[in-house]
This record gives C-alpha cells, sequence and structure tokens, in this order.
C-alpha cells in the first residue's frame, strides 16, 4: 500500500527512525529529568527502538549507566544477554509487546549488563501493585518492566538512580490480567 499510494511504511522492526525517535526524544528527556545522573535504565525489547535509541544517547553522554533488560520468561533475549548465546526454543508468553524468538535487527545490546527473566506472574502482580499502589493503570510490558527494575534495585549495595518506563496502559488489559475470572483460566496466580 505504501508503494501504491504513496504512504509510509512504518516498520518498526527495521526502520531506523526508531530508534532514532529514542535518541533524539525520550533519551534527553531521561537525562535531563534526573539531572544528568543516570545510574540504570531498565528497558524491555520488542522491536528494540527503545534500547537502541536510548543506548546511542547514553554512549555520548554517560557510558556507565548500566542498561538491564527485562525479558518475559521465554523469550530468547535474557539468555542471549547473560549466557551469550541464543536458544532456539523460544516459549510462549501472555505479556505482550516485549520479548522476542529471535535477535531484531535494530538491537544494540552493547550497555546492557545484564537481563532478568520475569515470569507472566510476577509481570501482571507487578502490573496490579502499581496499580494499587500508585493509581497507574499501566499494561503487561510495564509490569515486566516494574518486576525487573524491583529486582535490580534490591541486589544494590548502594543507593541508585534507576529508570524505568511505563510503556502501555492498561486499559486494553481490563479483560486479561486485571480480570480475577481470566488469570484463573490460565491458571495464573496473582499476588
Amino acid at each position: 500500500i505504501a508503494n501504491e499510494r504513496g504512504g509510509y511504511y512504518i516498520n518498526q522492526f527495521e526502520n531506523p527512525d526508531n530508534p532514532k525517535t529514542h535518541e533524539l526524544t525520550t533519551a534527553p528527556e531521561i537525562w535531563e529529568q534526573l539531572d544528568h545522573q543516570v545510574d540504570a535504565v531498565v528497558v524491555g525489547v520488542g522491536s528494540s527502538g527503545t534500547l537502541s535509541g536510548l543506548t546511542a544517547f547514553f554512549k555520548r553522554v554517560s557510558p556507565e549507566t548500566e542498561f538491564i533488560l527485562a525479558d518475559p520468561k521465554g523469550s530468547v533475549l535474557a539468555d542471549y544477554i547473560n549466557l551469550g548465546k541464543l536458544r532456539n526454543d523460544a516459549g510462549s508468553w501472555y505479556v505482550e509487546g516485549i520479548g522476542e524468538d529471535f535477535i531484531p535487527k535494530l538491537a544494540d545490546f552493547s550497555l546492557v549488563k545484564k537481563a532478568y527473566e520475569i515470569s507472566d506472574e510476577e509481570s501482571f502482580s507487578a502490573a496490579r501493585l502499581l496499580l494499587r499502589e500508585e493509581g497507574i493503570l499501566a499494561g503487561s510490558s510495564t509490569g515486566t518492566l516494574l518486576a525487573a527494575a524491583l529486582k535490580y534495585c534490591r541486589e544494590q549495595t548502594e543507593p541508585k538512580r534507576v529508570v524505568t518506563l511505563a510503556c502501555d496502559s492498561g486499559n486494553k488489559y481490563l479483560s486479561k490480567m486485571f480480570n480475577d475470572e481470566w488469570l484463573r483460566e490460565k491458571n495464573l496466580k496473582i499476588e
């Protein structure tokens, strides 16, 4: 259709404008809001635009900033980061928008120091906790990022300035992870 009608084919998995947007907007906003003091950033990977754009920016301004990958259990990316090898037996997960069974073409993992494999139960529990405690209705990928950020922070022995994102809205999950009956049907035990 893009060729036929002169439209723009986004193709987020291969379009360099995807990470460039995060390099030019998201990353500087984080950098400024934290007064140029960012110790770690916890991100997930779908197309890898966010990770790669933030990485490009932080390589220039703060290469010591650590990147932490939050990956749904079943995805191949956590093993790729932690073990240095790509599994060929991806599982399945209910978290939407992040996690892959391949390495995205645009991915720049050069600043990623560690990855956490987060189960659906951990993701959904974290997102529900965020709603209960902070009044933020976020989705399943945000739950994954929050769960990984909390794990990372709990492992630290000194205070750090850690950033993660509320990257999706929970309104499209009202019939899923915010629905106790759906959780029971999927045999998911949520706190």
